[in-house]
């Protein structure tokens, strides 16, 4: 009896153990798919949240430089020495470090849209600040601008690469490679010829140059968060990543700098809410069409996703219309009253 009994006390015990043993593996395992997927929520709810802020710094940024012109031009000095222009630009230095973080902690197609609040802060603070006021084509044309351009992000293709060996194949290919030669190429034409004729005569002049070279800015900064871990890693081919990084930080640091140029020689022409509208319009297609072209994300678009994508841009393309339109349009919603009445 004794026996039998310490045997199904053993039983027992070695179940007991099997039993805890299978609930601790469930534990751990639902606790390992947790600690999987929190940290790509986290990093996505960071990348729209520094997005966001980005989004308002920079809304900031044109203004300002805007009203240090203006200011500068009153008193006839260099509006580098004003005080509300370089806070326009300290605005526009925080607003890039906060895009190149989002870039680097969330898919460029959850980042990109959310420039369009940029778009209406800065026209709502123009309004303000610089008494930069829309009539209500210009006000339609800015909500088609963004409208259309969202949905032309949210459309476009999400294929990414993921590793610097990936990220270095397909920025060495041959398709990118000819396109990028060719923004070269047109960035050289506008800026030696098109900009000395007409860049004082036509917003798109500028709008253009600075578009062109998003082709660089948003693939460098992408580029930069996939190859520093290899190159501050140690490994074998540390040498090599660290060459593609210092090459991506200088391309990176030249596009930022031509781009801050002639945004400035933008603004001493033209009105900051119409600049702002258009150069984000044309910025985000420029972006979309070269992480396309990289990335070889048009491969995986369905009928669906081209129609949005042409739907959207002809939305875009109407915005922009409006908006260029707006600036020589008069609209009054009273009846004038006619010669005969009047006499």
């Amino acid at each position: 009896m004794g026996t039998g009994t310490k045997a199904e006390e053993d039983g027992k015990h070695k179940t007991t153990q099997k039993g805890c043993v299978i609930v601790d593996v469930k534990v751990q395992n639902a606790l390992m798919a947790d600690g999987s997927e929190l940290p790509v929520a986290s990093s996505e709810t960071a990348g729209i949240v520094i997005a966001v802020l980005s989004s308002f710094v920079n809304g900031c940024t044109f203004v300002l430089q805007k009203k240090g012109i203006l200011r500068s031009r009153e008193k006839g000095v260099s509006y580098v020495t004003d005080l509300v222009w370089w806070s326009g630009t300290l605005c526009m230095i925080i607003g890039q470090i906060g895009n190149f973080l989002a870039y680097n902690v969330a898919p460029v197609v959850i980042v990109t849209p959310l420039g369009a609040l940029g778009v209406l802060f800065g026209a709502v603070l123009a309004s303000w600040i610089l008494e930069e006021h829309l009539n209500i084509l210009g006000k339609l044309g800015c909500l088609l601008c963004c409208c259309g351009s969202i949905v032309l992000i949210i459309h476009s293709p999400k294929a990414e690469a993921t590793s610097r060996a990936e990220f270095e194949e397909r920025l060495f290919d041959p398709v990118f490679v000819t396109y990028i030669l060719l923004v070269v190429v047109l960035l050289i034409v506008l800026i030696v010829w098109i900009v000395p004729a007409h860049g004082t005569s036509n917003i798109l002049v500028y709008v253009s140059i600075c578009s062109l070279l998003g082709n660089f800015t948003v693939p460098c900064s992408k580029g930069l968060g996939l190859v520093a871990p290899d190159a501050f890693g140690g490994g074998a081919a540390s040498g090599e990543a660290l060459a593609l990084l210092l090459g991506l930080l200088g391309t990176l640091a030249v596009s930022i700098l031509t781009q801050f140029y002639f945004i400035n020689k933008a603004l001493e022409c033209f009105s900051s809410n119409i600049f702002d509208a258009i150069y984000y319009v044309a910025f985000t297609s420029s972006v979309i069409f070269a992480s396309a072209i990289l990335f070889k994300e048009w491969t995986a678009l369905a009928v669906t996703d081209c129609l949005a994508m042409l739907c959207s841009l002809t939305v875009v393309c109407v915005g922009v219309v409006l908006l260029r339109i707006s600036q020589a349009a008069l609209i009054s919603w009273r009846k004038e009253p006619t010669k005969d009445k009047m006499n």
